[in-house]
């Protein structure tokens, strides 16, 4: 059983990735109909995110008082009405009003399901979890591809994700007597944990030794990562000369990197622990960045495109991972809630930051930018190593240490 509920948190992560990058591959036939600016799919996604800041912060009390898999279950319920509603939107202003549901099933069922996974199996799930996002999120765009492609329009392709969401709400709902027996199955402690004591608010989430470092640390890799996915691309095209069509195509290695990444790291951790994977992944950043910066023509530029995909694919899984051990399973869901929030901070600002940049100054920055987020990243992961170390002596002095 315990076997089968991991089965089906995967469905419910490739669930998750599908409508991610549908928004993109549908906007090019969404504004003219709308008679809207082609730049006015930034405030759907602005809204989106921040339904999802929203619902990531109130995750802690929604799973304490419902369970993990209520939330998962009625937060894909809710992501499946909302996806419906923008099948049927005729006006921008309708789109915007399902992208607040949209935003908030999205953002619950990502923190739930990322503690549950943190606390209940091994870290080499964590990274397959979310490789199972990446399939999802490859596979969204195909589904609205094959709408278009039969002249069904967007609005089918929407549709379309939105039906296999409720194929899942179905599934999750018939699942959940799976759950409380999965927690008794050996894991019932790390269960009972997750409930205990009052529900901490942001001030004391924050006062939390280690919290602020492993927030800003997330912030950076989700940042560093939207940045590296959003303008690569324009890089390729404006900075190293290459057509917009094969700087496109060589983009998308990014995330075929992260995708295969997360496949291999799995097997990874089976060696490594998740503060070792962290430090592989920043490494091999490190390594992409400095490809994009040597002289060596546009081969270079696209290994190094391929490298920062595959460091970036081991950092997001190990850092939720790594939170209960860091942080204690009564305190997990909602430090990982508050690093959801801060990760889509760090989306939704960087990544138009740079745009700035590119702007007013010169898209050749990009490779600096990037590396300026990562040494940020490495700082306080490093400082986030210090501060629980500190902090462990601290509780092993007085009495009060336990995982």
């Amino acid at each position: 059983m315990f076997q089968l509920l991991l089965a089906i948190i995967y469905l419910a992560f490739i669930s998750l990735g599908l409508p991610d990058s549908l928004l993109g591959s549908a906007w090019p036939s969404m504004y003219p109909e709308f008679s809207v600016p082609v730049s006015y799919a930034g405030i759907v996604s602005m809204i989106i995110a921040a339904g999802t800041i929203v619902s990531s912060l109130q995750c802690d009390r929604l799973t304490r008082k419902m369970g993990t898999g209520k939330v998962t279950a009625f937060s894909v319920l809710l992501t499946a009405a909302a996806l419906f509603g923008f099948s049927i939107s005729h006006s921008f202003a309708e789109l915007c009003l399902w992208a607040v549901p949209y935003g908030l099933g999205a953002g619950c069922v990502d923190a739930s399901l990322n503690n549950y996974v943190a606390l209940h199996y091994a870290s080499r799930h964590m990274s397959w979890l979310h490789c199972m996002w990446g399939v999802g999120a490859s596979v969204g765009p195909y589904i609205m591809g094959f709408a278009l492609f039969h002249g069904q329009g967007w609005n089918m392709g929407y549709r379309y994700i939105s039906f296999l969401q409720l194929i899942l709400t179905a599934v999750l709902f018939f699942s959940l007597p799976l759950w409380p027996k999965s927690a008794a199955g050996g894991e019932d402690k790390a269960e009972e944990r997750t409930v205990q004591g009052e529900v901490l608010t942001l001030p004391q989430i924050i006062r939390i030794p280690g919290a602020k470092e492993i927030m800003i640390t997330f912030f950076c890799y989700c940042a560093l990562e939207q940045t590296t996915g959003l303008w690569a691309s324009s890089y390729l095209v404006l900075h190293k000369g290459l057509p917009s069509e094969t700087a496109a195509n060589f983009a998308s290695l990014f995330f075929i990197g992260i995708t295969v990444g997360r496949g291999l790291s799995g097997f990874l951790t089976l060696k490594l622990n998740d503060r070792q994977m962290i430090r592989l992944g920043q490494g091999i950043i490190l390594f992409g960045i400095i490809l994009l910066l040597l002289p060596f023509g546009n081969g270079s530029a696209l290994l190094g495109l391929i490298f920062i995909g595959l460091g970036c694919a081991p950092i997001y899984p190990s850092i939720i991972h790594s939170t209960p051990g860091y942080f204690g399973a009564d305190k997990s869901q909602a430090m990982i809630g508050v690093q959801m929030a801060f990760a889509y901070v760090g989306t939704c600002l960087m990544p138009p930051v740079f745009g700035l940049m590119a702007n007013h100054i010169s898209i050749s920055l990009f490779p600096f930018y990037l590396l300026a987020i990562l040494c940020i990243m490495l700082y306080m992961h490093e400082r986030l190593q210090n501060v629980i170390s500190v902090s462990r002596r601290n509780a092993c002095s007085a009495g009060t240490y336990r995982l």
